[in-house]
């Protein structure tokens, strides 16, 4: 299936929104790879602020349950007290 082009920026804000909360949670991308059983490549292509590529949401799902958040937090501003991660 052919991704259209007009979502490469919503791909783009949520990889930027993984990587802020995986820097709230003190990870490393080597660390939450493995901690959700992918490759480091994976997540760092999600991460990058160039990305052009999409992600199932299969991924999104695991990635968020690997930094312990909600997954609404990829679809919601960031807010710093954010009531997506999880205590």
């Amino acid at each position: 299936m052919r991704k259209p082009k007009r979502y490469v920026e919503k791909y783009r804000e949520i990889g930027r929104k993984v990587a802020f909360y995986r820097n709230i949670r003190g990870l490393s991308q080597e660390a939450l790879a493995e901690k959700i059983e992918v490759s480091v490549s994976h997540i760092s292509k999600i991460e990058a602020p160039q990305a052009n590529s999409a992600f199932s949401i299969d991924m999104l799902f695991l990635i968020a349950e690997g930094l312990e958040i909600d997954v609404a937090a990829f679809f919601n501003p960031i807010e710093i007290s954010s009531p997506y991660i999880k205590k």
